[in-house]
């Protein structure tokens, strides 16, 4: 663990537990009273006092990231270089040239390189995305909000990668395109703090075979996400479609075990670094088409 973010604590770290072909070695943090609680707590062996010393650690063959957006290419390249696997946390990377770069280190180290969308290893989610696939598909929407108050949150600060479109639109956009493929026409609001940091947003994709997608993301609102598809004749209504905790199958388990299969048989990653990089690409399109800040 590259950081003791909630994420690692909440999920990871657990999971990892779970997970029939990987098991969590070292915690590095800048906190390292935090890390040692979060080690104690998951039975994790030994606390780094600094990332270096962490990759460093010739018995870590695989990293997980959790750090913030902006310190995502950094910690990639020099975990790729010191021969580490890595997991990176959603997003992969502020922007497309970013994640071109860590895709870069990653064939240069010869390492696996994967970002950590959990949502795309929904049992569920996956049966119904293949079922959905079947028939014609004339609209998609989706939707991802929650509460986010606190201007000390990484989410508020856009000099740490924050906002609500890189944050939960990652989501919103990854299934549009999973379901319809790469737009050819975007439109998009979004509102702003006086930092810059977009707190909401929405997108209008249009797809070359004239379907259409929406896509809404927020940190202004109750904690909601669901999702709908309508079809020549009926709708489907998936509820809570990216969220990891009312499943009885742990997304976060199944990600990490076909991540580290890969890592250990030296196949593709199970999420391509190609549909990462094309997510970020819609995102960007996204961000130009609302008038926000470039990262």
């Amino acid at each position: 663990m590259l950081g003791a973010a909630w994420i690692a604590d909440r999920a990871v770290l657990p999971a990892l537990q779970g997970a029939g072909n990987a098991r969590a070695v070292a915690i590095a943090s800048r906190s390292p009273e935090r890390a040692r609680t979060m080690a104690e707590r998951h039975g994790v062996e030994r606390v780094h006092d600094s990332y270096e010393a962490l990759l460093a650690d010739p018995e870590v063959e695989a990293v997980y990231l959790p750090l913030v957006n902006s310190l995502h290419r950094e910690w990639t390249l020099k975990a790729l270089a010191a021969g580490k696997h890595v997991l990176c946390e959603k997003p992969l990377a502020l922007t497309v040239t970013e994640a071109e770069a860590m895709a870069a280190g990653a064939r240069v180290a010869g390492r696996l390189l994967m970002e950590a969308l959990m949502y795309r290893f929904h049992p569920r989610l996956a049966r119904q995305v293949t079922d959905i696939g079947r028939k014609p598909i004339r609209h998609v929407s989706s939707w991802f909000g929650f509460r986010a108050a606190d201007p000390a949150n990484y989410r508020l600060r856009p000099e740490l990668g924050g906002g609500a479109l890189l944050d939960v639109g990652c989501y919103c956009l990854s299934f549009a395109r999973w379901l319809l493929g790469e737009p050819d026409e975007v439109a998009a609001v979004a509102r702003t703090l006086d930092s810059g940091v977009d707190v909401t947003f929405g997108a209008a994709l249009r797809f070359p075979t004239g379907q259409t997608a929406f896509a809404w993301g927020s940190f202004e609102s109750p904690e909601y996400q669901a999702a709908e598809v309508v079809f020549e004749d009926r709708t489907l209504r998936i509820e809570e479609p990216f969220t990891a905790w009312k499943n009885p199958d742990d997304p976060y388990q199944l990600m990490l075990e076909a991540f580290s299969a890969a890592a250990l048989t030296g196949a593709e990653a199970p999420l391509p670094l190609e549909e990462s990089i094309a997510n970020l690409r819609v995102i960007e399109r996204v961000r130009e088409a609302a008038g926000l800040r470039s990262y």
